[in-house]
């Protein structure tokens, strides 16, 4: 009960926090100074500018197909949260007065999807989508053979060339700018700012690296019982102990040093992990 109760209030403040933070990058940016973005917001935006629609009514009219989808594709609670989401973005956009910031153009297209893109990253990392698009590139990258990234873009270069036509160009190449803005920051907000780095280490020393690894720099390592694939026909395979460990980029610096100091020699492969659950990632205190 404890445990749904911690997990329950964490999805909603990270919502909460992201329905401000993108309506702030909407009234705040792109609204008053007629600019649009990608995605489903990016329709509402648009449509909003050429009818006069509300963008209240619009935000949560486009985004209620991509939901419906996202109920066979993801699940009952993930449409619960994202409704919630969509009509709270909603209300926030009517209701609260959040004051004009800028009227240059460059800061509007930056800022504005920086805010955008950091309410639309919370509102996911919360268990839920104030933009349904990538809803949409999930169920559509099944039914072929495109990823969904590509489906992404395409989805957005259709976008951008009806901004392109209704409005102008300069609307059009603006918008990419702030899509561009938008999109890495949800890549920074999910991912986070401590991004963690796999380090696979193969070496005759293993048992001294691993000590060196949990001792120095204080963090947990798995041992995959391995052997070396190089051998002459006929000669058994030397069996060999492979130490695998999860670190931040900032240390591996000082990693690569010590295994150095330990092997010269030693095989080290390094790849980017997007997220890290359990085990022992937090560095633990030192002796």
């Amino acid at each position: 009960m404890k445990f749904n109760i911690a997990h329950i209030t964490k999805d909603t403040i990270f919502i909460l926090v992201g329905i401000v933070s993108a309506g702030f990058g909407l009234k705040g940016f792109l609204l008053p100074n007629q600019f649009i973005d990608g995605g489903a917001m990016g329709i509402s935006l648009l449509i909003s500018e050429t009818t006069g629609m509300s963008l209240s009514i619009l935000i949560v009219a486009v985004n209620l197909p991509f939901l419906l989808l996202g109920y066979s594709q993801i699940g009952k609670g993930f449409v619960l949260k994202s409704i919630t989401a969509i009509i709270g973005l909603a209300l926030v956009v009517q209701f609260i007065p959040y004051p004009l910031i800028t009227s240059d153009k460059l800061l509007i297209a930056v800022f504005g999807g920086f805010f955008l893109g950091t309410g639309i990253g919370m509102a996911i990392r919360g268990g839920s989508v104030i933009d349904g698009t990538e809803v949409l590139a999930i169920y559509v990258s099944k039914k072929t053979g495109l990823t969904i990234g590509d489906i992404i873009l395409i989805f957005n270069i259709i976008i951008f060339s009806f901004g392109a036509y209704i409005l102008s160009m300069e609307v059009a190449l603006y918008a990419i700018l702030t899509y561009l803005s938008a999109s890495k920051t949800v890549n920074f907000v999910i991912e986070g700012v401590e991004e963690y780095t796999g380090i696979t280490i193969v070496s005759n020393k293993s048992d001294e690296i691993r000590l060196m690894i949990t001792e120095k720099l204080g963090r947990g390592v798995t041992i995959y019982s391995g052997k070396g694939g190089y051998g002459k026909i006929g000669h058994a395979l030397k069996h060999i102990d492979i130490i695998y460990t999860a670190i931040t980029r900032l240390e591996i610096a000082k990693l690569r040093k010590e295994v150095d100091l330990i092997d010269p020699d030693a095989f080290i492969i390094m790849n980017s992990i997007k997220d890290t659950k359990g085990g022992m990632i937090k560095k633990r205190p030192l002796k």
